[in-house]
């Protein structure tokens, strides 16, 4: 069930990204009076050969363009008139150019049809962003609150020199508002961190290595820091052995086997090391203690979210507030997109552990639970990723036409219809590389 759950939150999401991306190329083309034959969502052929097991499983015909939805989900298109795409060759465009013609329109209107798609992803991530922290508000977690008691320090943390109850007074000499910003991509994806510490009473600095990425992105992290917090049972999960041995809301486990637990992640820790097995707990209720015995689950899980012992604040924000929160945390995508590039080229992150194609993007961000909040926010941080991924010099991408198209304004000469078609083929050798490599890297960190 997971599974149908993870799958129908892609397939929805991109269509969502899809759709919308091929209607901003359509609607700046018809704009600018260039004719559409057809605008699809997923491709009606076997890409990338458009004369291979050509059918639609929906189409209709309205006006010069025929709407459709094709068989093959791996992205979709809109066949401009006029213009060499994944769809047709030089060959076709052998006659004279007609007005209604994509080839026959001024450099800057082919451009804005091109960069049409991009500005459509761009606008709905902001929109995303700005109705989901318009509705939340800003909540976080103060380093206040958190150093009251410290950090947890994962294995991943540990090997870097932080220990379980250190303070984090600052990073890279720079004081800490939030805790988010101590997990935020300026730490996870930066450049010669390091963490100002109180340990001990001690003042110490612990550096943060710049491949730190790449540790985290192992399929069996189990994360790098967390507040360190007490914990009652918040809801129980149906069919679970918390619900089986009538584990409450607002319980609260202080043993395991005997051990005291005061703790999240020595009850999180001592659970894992006992999957499978039964185990004695001690469990308070109001004034009155029990004694209860499940049997975890073979991954070590009792079933039931916990609620941390933490005080979160709140700021209720105006519109235009919202906005520029909103807008700033959407456009962080990109530039965390770009800071993660520049650590693949440096050789600091491997790629594989660093690019996802659909069927990482469904195990490792929506999850096998449908929660339309989170669908909301995966679904704009992945417009944004698109409108970057989309933006890349790459021949084939909107990017590589852009960057042809800006040499022609900048130089007055445009390519030749043979020049444009054999850069089509180099970027459609490249974009099918490298999402041969995507797609047998996904299936192989699935299995293994």
């Amino acid at each position: 069930m997971e599974g149908l759950i993870m799958a129908g939150q892609l397939l929805l999401g991109l269509t969502i990204l899809v759709g919308l991306h091929e209607w901003g190329h359509f609607i700046a083309a018809r704009i600018f009076g260039i004719r559409v034959n057809k605008f699809y969502i997923f491709f009606d052929f076997l890409f990338p050969m458009p004369n291979v097991l050509n059918f639609a499983l929906w189409k209709k015909k309205k006006g010069d363009t025929e709407y459709g939805l094709g068989w093959f989900p791996m992205g979709g298109y809109v066949d401009i008139e006029g213009m060499i795409d994944e769809t047709k060759d030089a060959s076709k465009l052998a006659s004279e150019p007609q007005p209604y013609e994509f080839r026959a329109k001024p450099a800057w209107q082919r451009l804005l049809v091109m960069l049409g798609g991009i500005i459509v992803n761009i606008i709905l991530g902001v929109l995303i962003f700005w109705g989901i922290t318009y509705k939340n508000g800003d909540n976080f977690l103060s380093m206040e609150e958190v150093n009251k008691r410290g950090i947890v320090a994962y294995p991943v943390a540990q090997e870097v020199g932080l220990k379980t109850g250190d303070k984090i007074i600052n990073v890279s000499g720079k004081s800490i508002k939030e805790f988010s910003d101590v997990m935020g991509s300026d730490v996870i994806l930066g450049e010669n961190v390091y963490f100002t510490v109180e340990r001990d009473g001690q003042t110490i600095e612990i550096p943060i290595p710049n491949d730190i990425y790449e540790k985290l992105s192992d399929e069996d992290s189990e994360g790098f820091i967390d507040a360190l917090h007490p914990f009652a049972i918040g809801e129980v999960s149906p069919d679970t052995p918390a619900e089986g041995v009538g584990l409450e809301a607002d319980d609260r486990i202080i043993s395991m086997n005997e051990t005291p637990i005061t703790y999240y992640h020595e009850f999180v820790d001592m659970a894992h090391k006992n999957a499978g097995k039964e185990v004695t707990l001690g469990v308070l209720r109001g004034s009155d203690t029990l004694n209860v015995s499940p049997t975890l689950s073979e991954d070590g899980k009792l079933g039931f979210i916990a609620n941390p012992d933490l005080n979160y604040e709140h700021i209720d924000l105006s519109l235009g507030e919202a906005f520029v929160v909103g807008s700033g945390r959407a456009f962080s995508v990109i530039t965390d997109n770009i800071k993660g590039f520049k650590k693949i080229f440096t050789g600091q992150v491997s790629a594989g552990k660093a690019i996802a194609g659909p069927v990482g993007i469904a195990r490792r961000f929506y999850g096998g639970v449908w929660d339309w909040g989170r669908f909301m926010l995966i679904t704009g941080m992945l417009s944004m990723a698109l409108a970057f991924m989309n933006l890349l010099p790459i021949p084939a991408l909107d990017g590589g036409h852009a960057l042809i198209l800006l040499y022609e304004m900048i130089t007055g000469r445009q390519p030749s219809e043979k020049f444009m078609e054999r850069t089509q083929q180099v970027g459609m050798i490249i974009l099918l590389s490298l999402l041969a490599y995507i797609m047998f890297n996904d299936v192989i960190q699935a299995m293994f």
